[in-house]
């Protein structure tokens, strides 16, 4: 197993030049992928090297019932309140490659258990200062996918935030700041931007007469090199969070071994909708991949390409965490 994780941890610090959130053993560039884009609107391909990886049936990654099987938001209505049904909220997704390859899978789930009305621009290898106002030529997002600018233009009910947590530096606004050279002054950066986006956020529905938008932190699944950073960025959205309105969803746990939230698996249990849904149970003795062999860090089950992209195929991991958030959004709707 050790062999197994070290080898797919090598193969997928190597492909994230290619899709995600890149680092190098030296501090170098590694080799910067081509520009992200939100333009999601391009057929992604059909084929994959893994058998079970099969690209999805028409509406069945949107399909009623959460992972968790608790199937209890009605598909096409919006979520149940106490006075019959809630007002269909609106969601802008922002984030990096973990945001890119989840989006359609979570706008699909939005849309037809909650009605809602969504919008999303991720871009891989970003961070948090990425999404920030003010930082020019030094950002992977051009201006007009800043988070501000989206929130003047959308009005969301809800900004759901999911960042890996980019470590490794790449992204030039980070300054070099990197959590191998510099974890302390990492956590900081971290925090501070943590606060200046949701600063921002609020600022722009001021601007425009808008109620200010619930943020939701998306939380991570554990990192196969480093678990304890991930636990600690999780920290840093909790204290965020923290006497306000706004949420993380724990969507990481989703991902996590039942009673060990910090230990990285390639593969676990299949949930009570995966077994009701054999597609999703892509390994035998009920289990399901979460990972490929070759990739620690995304959950698509699908090769990373050059250019950034949705996840094309079916993949359990990317469901389990579009699931959880849908499952956030739900609740906060319904006490709205």
């Amino acid at each position: 197993m050790r062999k197994q994780l070290v080898g797919g941890v090598l193969a997928g610090v190597l492909l994230l030049g290619a899709c995600g959130d890149p680092g190098s053993d030296d501090g170098a560039d590694a080799g910067r992928p081509p520009a992200p884009s939100s333009d999601t609107s391009a057929d992604p391909p059909s084929q994959t090297n893994r058998q079970h990886a099969e690209r999805e049936p028409d509406g069945e990654r949107g399909r009623k019932g959460a992972s968790a099987g608790t199937g209890r938001h009605r598909p096409g209505g919006g979520a149940p309140g106490r006075g019959g049904r809630a007002a269909s909220p609106r969601v802008l997704y922002l984030g990096d490659s973990l945001a890119m390859e989840n989006q359609d899978v979570l706008g699909e789930l939005l849309r037809d258990q909650l009605a809602a009305r969504y919008t999303s621009a991720p871009y891989s290898g970003t961070t948090l200062c990425d999404y920030l106002e003010g930082t020019g030529e030094d950002s992977l997002v051009p201006d007009k996918d800043k988070a501000a600018t989206l929130v003047r233009k959308t009005r969301p009910t809800f900004v759901v935030l999911q960042f890996w947590g980019n470590a490794w530096g790449y992204t030039p606004c980070m300054k070099g700041v990197t959590h191998e050279q510099a974890p302390e002054k990492y956590y900081a950066r971290y925090a501070a931007d943590a606060r200046r986006l949701t600063a921002q956020i609020e600022d722009a529905a001021r601007d425009v007469d808008a109620p200010r938008p619930t943020v939701v932190w998306v939380s991570q699944g554990p990192d196969a090199i480093t678990p304890d950073r991930v636990r600690r960025v999780n920290d840093i959205y909790r204290r965020q969070v923290a006497g306000t309105r706004d949420l993380v969803s724990d969507a990481g746990r989703a991902v996590s071994p039942a009673g060990d939230r910090y230990r990285w698996e390639r593969v676990l249990p299949c949930t009570a909708y995966e077994r009701a849904h054999p597609a999703y149970c892509t390994e035998s003795g009920g289990r399901t991949a979460l990972h490929r062999d070759d990739d620690f860090l995304h959950f698509c089950l699908a090769p990373t390409t050059p250019k950034s992209r949705p996840c094309p195929v079916r993949s359990p991991g990317i469901r389990r965490i579009g699931q959880a958030v849908t499952d956030t959004v739900a609740r906060a709707t319904e006490r709205r």
